[in-house]
């Protein structure tokens, strides 16, 4: 079984997510959700059978058309329709490594027994998940407070064997994929329309995939910057234990003992120094970046408790007989949590981009722009003018989207988080820092050569070997696009160990 992940009521840790999509994993329901799941649907059937009342998203309307009573021989044709009538989705396309986590944690949502589904419905977003078969899903539509009502239907619409799915890296009409594989649409019954659609996939499952990208993003721009340090003939004493032992933020304390395992060894850290101090994009490098690593785990907190929630409505608790209309469907913690995590690593890009300033300036014997015969050649001074650009553009991503909202469903849904947008704009945002952190690279390697014959540590130098197999030192001009798409590539490529990546800043031991 260990192919496979078991969902279950064990909750997800992001060492489980990354270890499920690192390592290919299919799913599994374990008896106990079987269970829950189907004492849930048996219970909802029974109260419809015995209860006439009108029960919000079950026998009513939605949103304000919740007074709206359906009679019993409309309630599949209601949550078909809800279905269909929300997937309204517009924009680019979700990437189907983000669609790929919306099934993953729409699955165990509804695993728990608290939302009134069939258990073949989960037993198909499984299906779907394990033969990778993605959705189409659209990146605008939702405003993060009915759930992520738009892109969750378009989720759930290959159910009824409607919309479209990418399958093979080709695209299928969702009634074909299932005729290939000899399913049956699923017939939805009561509730289960509302289910599917209320919830916070969407803003979780970018959530998710932007808390594995930024600690991958957040540890090599440690690596980089201690690159940058040497590079500019830094000084070692800011990292200092005791200078961050009396100001003990636990990330701050983890990036300067980082910085000091990257450069033992180092003839360049090492030498004596004719300056006393170095600028802050250097000598505060702990203080920045260990503030960003901070924000990562109050993020991962939140995130980890939104996935191992149910966050659908009403909800549904069949041992105390109550079926209660609620709001876990609001994504303001998601919201808030992700304007913080833009804000953190747009600061990642900011700082770095100040490095590679610093770098082309001609300051402590480097050339001006880090090429030979400055003036015929220009050599590093754009790729600084495109990380100026990036960095600003993040400036901009970063405004928070949680402090918008907007009235929606004539004034019954009138406050929304606009945590979906806050998520589209992290991904673009995160996307971004890994350039502007890729073009540090570029130059602070290119640096590095300038100091020959010394040498930085044996850790950075197996490093920079690695990286000169993709991007070479340039002698004179050339075109740096290629170089600077190489190097993004490179980073993506680097593989990190997983006690590395996600080792809690809090650890300290």
């Amino acid at each position: 079984m260990n192919d496979y992940h078991i969902i279950s009521s064990k909750a997800l840790d992001i060492v489980t997510i990354y270890n499920i999509f690192y390592k290919n994993k299919k799913l599994k329901l374990s008896e106990e959700s079987i269970e829950n799941i189907e004492k849930c649907k048996s219970y909802l059937d029974a109260k419809l059978a015995r209860n006439k009342k009108p029960m919000y998203g079950i026998n009513t309307g939605f949103g304000s058309l919740y007074n709206v009573k359906i009679s019993d021989a409309d309630l599949s044709q209601l949550q078909e329709n809800l279905v269909m009538s929300h997937a309204c989705g517009t924009g680019e396309r979700v990437p189907e490594s983000v669609v790929k986590v919306m099934l993953l944690l729409k699955i165990q949502s509804l695993s728990y027994g608290h939302s009134g589904v069939q258990l073949a419905t989960v037993e198909r977003l499984i299906e779907f998940f394990n033969n990778d078969i993605f959705p189409f899903v659209f990146t605008q539509g939702s405003l993060g407070a009915s759930g992520d009502l738009a892109p969750l239907a378009h989720l759930a619409l290959p159910l009824l064997g409607k919309g479209k799915v990418v399958h093979n890296n080709k695209e299928y009409e969702a009634a074909q994929l299932l005729e290939e594989y000899n399913w049956e649409p699923i017939t939805l019954q009561a509730k289960e329309g509302l289910a599917l659609l209320n919830g916070t996939q969407f803003m979780s499952a970018y959530g998710v995939y932007l808390l594995l990208m930024s600690h991958k993003t957040s540890y090599l721009a440690d690596i980089i910057a201690s690159i940058s340090l040497d590079a500019f003939d830094g000084r070692l004493d800011p990292f200092h234990d005791l200078v961050h032992a009396v100001r003990p933020h636990p990330g701050q304390r983890k990036v300067a003992r980082r910085f000091n395992e990257f450069l033992k060894g180092s003839e360049l850290i090492s030498r004596e120094k004719e300056h006393v101090q170095d600028p802050y994009s250097f000598r505060c490098i702990p203080q920045v970046h260990g503030a960003t690593k901070d924000t990562l785990d109050f993020v991962e907190k939140v995130m980890l408790t939104e996935i191992n929630s149910v966050t659908d409505n009403p909800n549904i608790f069949h041992e105390e007989d109550l079926i209660i209309s609620g709001g876990n469907f609001h994504g303001q913690p998601l919201a808030l949590a992700l304007d913080y995590l833009k804000i953190a690593m747009a600061e990642i890009g900011n700082i770095s981009e100040r490095r590679v300033f610093q770098l082309v300036s001609g300051l402590r014997g480097l050339p001006a722009f880090l090429v030979d015969n400055p003036g015929l050649n220009s050599g590093f001074m754009i790729p600084q003018y495109t990380a100026a650009s990036i960095v600003s553009a993040n400036k901009q991503l970063a405004t928070p989207a949680s402090v918008d909202s907007i009235v929606s469903s004539n004034g019954q849904e009138d406050h929304v988080s606009m945590g979906a947008n806050a998520a589209t704009q992290a991904y673009t945002l995160v996307k971004n820092v890994e350039r502007v952190i890729a073009i540090e690279l570029m130059n602070a390697s290119q640096a590095i050569e300038f100091r020959r014959p010394l040498k930085t540590s044996p850790l950075l130098e197996s490093f920079l070997e690695q990286y000169r197999k993709v991007v070479p030192f340039i002698k004179v001009d050339e075109v740096l696009h290629d170089d600077i798409q190489a190097s993004i590539q490179f980073l993506k490529d680097v593989d990190i160990e997983i006690e590395e990546l996600f080792l809690n800043s809090y650890d300290l031991k």
